[in-house]
């Protein structure tokens, strides 16, 4: 996720993110005792359990016609006869994941090269075979299998020269909405590889326009279905090493109408498949008979609003499927009775409660069975913390907290597949991010000295988190982020800082809270009061009932809440200026600054939009029919939650910018509205930032331009100081 519809909005990510590609964090032993690291292109394993290090593959081995290969990411095999390098990498929408593929062969002491014979930079999600004899990947959207040992190679797919036909990946809306990248799955004994087919010919394309890198236009074309359109028939195959035949899976339902966001073998012969219909309220899982292609539905699920899938709740990452039990169970995760709960499910559908008790979890950690428990993050007390919990995967125990008192505030850990250590990274609003590797589940430091005897707090007396109660009786979790030595005789303007939908939430207790990365210099000693919600709808472990009350109510209900949020505070702080009252946000954060400059214009006088959706009928069908359903049905809704709907109703100051290379949220979002901000003699300020994508970034000085625009808006439109 997304993951999902926004650019979130930290400095660090919002800088690099979308440029990034997104490696494993730590790369495990097979036995969970070690871990690998990149260390300048040298592959360095340390044993945890004696703290040894060893280069197992210096970087004076990966050398080729004499220049040195960088490794941007790697793999090693289960016996550690091979090591895959991935190098020269090249984006694809978010990430980095096309490149070249090397791979060293440590009982030969060789070098070579997979898929010489393809493209420079077009293969994906390289792996090796089980057995280690054979290299899988996808390139130009077929998908091809090498001998390592020979280097011969043969295509597996054939797209018949149609180029919308995508296998062994994924096309621009599933990759963005579900997580999916890497469309393919070797089976246990290597002889056959399980894959996505997905079939965008009936798709249309959003044409972008680069003006800009020649003196004629090119015109670049995106797949992409809007909402209201079906979506990309998808189906999975199974394709036979020896025999490059294809069995497909029968899977009931029009491919037209459904998605299959999760795959994963279950057995020699047999996949588990996850269908979600359009709409996303009803989940099926399927065992599928891949030499047959026979599917039988055994689990069921339905929602009134919608149902989220495994890359919501395992770190935008859909790969993998929890077995235990030998393959009898698995684990699931599922809303049904109001909190996200951790279930245990059999090869009946019969399930197993795990996580007892009025919670949401946030994440699965790790699945240690040999002591029969599952580690996962949550926080029953305080839905902006995160912390490391255990629980018996026996549906009668109660869940023990694994982080020690002390970290109060926000904890994520990479845990080992046996769950013998972990790496634990904290950070809170008084601590910067720091991290330790720590056995489990004693949590005892590794290194010696804990984390908490090492961290130094910074003391931010300028920032304060609260709870505030609209006029609604709606309680959000906030933060204010104050101005120096400030007067509370006196006034002073303040800006709310806003994404307010589903995908993400802008309250939580760890140190970039009440930092502005968008403002150039320092808004405490500017003057300025800056300030955050969490408004219903967004994904905070409140409860299903606050997630989902969203449902069809995206630009409503959540524009509300903030701007309740807001007239409280103003209420309760005599010191906040109600003449100077500001907003920003980027993405879904820019609507929702649009809705509030427009349905609130006696209470915000000034906003900054960001790369933001002006028309709801303008985005993707996955996330908005998600969330709002079909406009087929309710296209009123559709209508009344977007910001183009209110714009005559502009009164304040409008800063508005997006990039006219968008793939995410499209320039034509911008252009709308402009129109009909000019229709009703509007004025505004509008900055078009050329070829830029939605994280706005890339070029020489973008978004160094962009702060400095930024903030001497801000401060010409919303002055700083004390009155």
């Amino acid at each position: 996720m997304k993951y999902f519809l926004f650019a979130f909005c930290f400095l660090i990510i919002a800088i690099t993110s979308q440029a990034q590609f997104k490696a494993d964090l730590i790369k495990w032993t097979r036995d969970g005792n070690g871990m690998y690291e990149n260390d300048n292109s040298s592959i360095v394993k340390t044993n945890l359990n004696t703290g040894e290090q060893k280069t197992i593959l210096p970087a004076t081995l990966l050398v080729a016609n004499n220049k040195q290969i960088a490794v941007r990411d790697f793999s090693v095999s289960d016996n550690e006869s091979i090591v895959l390098i991935f190098t020269n990498t090249a984006r694809v929408w978010r990430y980095n994941t096309k490149g070249d593929y090397w791979f060293y062969h440590f009982p030969t002491k060789t070098l070579k090269q997979i898929g010489k014979d393809r493209p420079a930079q077009s293969l994906l999600y390289a792996k090796l075979s089980p057995n280690g004899e054979l290299v899988a990947y996808v390139s130009q959207n077929n998908l091809y299998v090498e001998e390592l040992v020979t280097g011969k190679s043969v295509v597996l797919t054939s797209t018949n020269n149609t180029k919308k036909l995508i296998n062994g990946t994924f096309d621009w809306v599933y990759e963005e909405e579900f997580g999916c990248r890497d469309g393919f799955r070797w089976s246990a004994d290597s002889k056959s590889i399980a894959y996505w087919q997905v079939d965008a010919n009936k798709i249309r394309d959003y044409y972008m326009l680069n003006t800009t890198d020649s003196i004629y236009s090119r015109v670049i074309p995106v797949e992409y279905p809007k909402v209201g359109e079906q979506p990309s028939p998808v189906k999975i195959g199974v394709v036979a090493i020896n025999t490059r035949q294809t069995v497909w899976m029968n899977i009931p339902g029009d491919a037209a109408n459904n998605y299959l966001p999760r795959m994963e073998w279950s057995g020699a012969n047999e996949l588990i498949v996850q269908q979600l219909n359009r709409k996303q309220n009803e989940s099926k899982l399927y065992f599928c008979n891949t030499t047959t292609g026979t599917a039988k539905e055994f689990y069921k699920e339905n929602d009134k609003a919608f149902i989220d899938i495994k890359s919501r709740w395992n770190e935008d990452d859909p790969r993998g499927w929890e077995f235990v039990n030998g393959g009898k169970d698995f684990i699931w995760v599922s809303e049904k009775d109001g909190w996200r709960h951790l279930y245990k499910v059999n090869r009946e559908g019969k399930e197993t409660l795990l996580t007892i008790g009025n919670y949401d979890i946030a994440t699965i950690s790790a699945i240690d069975e040999a002591n029969n428990e599952i580690y996962f993050i949550a926080s029953p007390d305080n839905p902006i913390q995160r912390y490391l919990y255990k629980v018996k995967m026996d549906g009668k125990s109660k869940a023990v907290r694994i982080t020690p008192a002390g970290y109060n505030g926000t904890n994520s850990y990479e845990v080992s597949p046996t769950a013998k250590f972990a790496m634990q990274s904290f950070s809170s609003r008084n601590v910067a991010p720091a991290s330790q590797m720590v056995s489990l589940p004693s949590h005892k430091s590794i290194a010696g000295d804990d984390l908490l005897k090492t961290m130094t707090p910074v003391i931010r007396k300028n920032l304060e988190f609260f709870t505030i109660t609209t006029d609604d009786g709606i309680t959000m979790d906030g933060w204010m982020s104050k101005p120096n030595n400030y007067d509370s005789t006196k006034k002073y303007p303040v800006l709310l800082y806003v994404y307010s939908e589903p995908a993400a939430t802008t309250v939580e207790d760890d140190f970039y809270a009440g930092n502005n990365f968008m403002f150039s210099g320092n808004m405490n000693a500017e003057g300025y009061f800056y300030v955050s919600f969490n408004n219903r709808g967004t994904p905070t472990l409140k409860g299903a009932e606050w997630r989902k009350s969203i449902y069809k109510q995206v630009g409503r209900i959540n524009v509300r809440d903030q701007a309740m949020g807001m007239k409280k505070l103003l209420q309760q702080r005599s010191y906040l200026d109600t003449s100077r009252v500001a907003a920003w946000g980027w993405s879904g954060g820019g609507s929702t600054t649009l809705h509030l400059l427009f349905q609130y214009p006696e209470l915000f006088k000034t906003g900054i939009a960001i790369a933001a959706v002006g028309n709801q009928l303008f985005y993707d069908n996955i996330y908005q029919e998600r969330y709002m359903g079909l406009p087929q049905e309710n296209k009123d809704d559709f209508i009344k939650g977007s910001p183009i709907t209110y714009a005559k109703n502009l009164k304040g100051n409008l800063l508005y910018v997006h990039g006219t290379g968008d793939d995410n949220v499209h320039y034509s979002n911008a252009e709308v509205l402009i129109n009909e901000l000019i229709k009703y003699g509007k004025l505004f300020q509008f900055m078009a930032y050329p070829n830029r994508t939605h994280s706005i970034n890339e070029g020489q000085g973008t978004f160094q331009h962009l702060m400095k625009l930024y903030t001497a808006f801000l401060k010409e439109k919303c002055p700083p100081g004390a009155r």
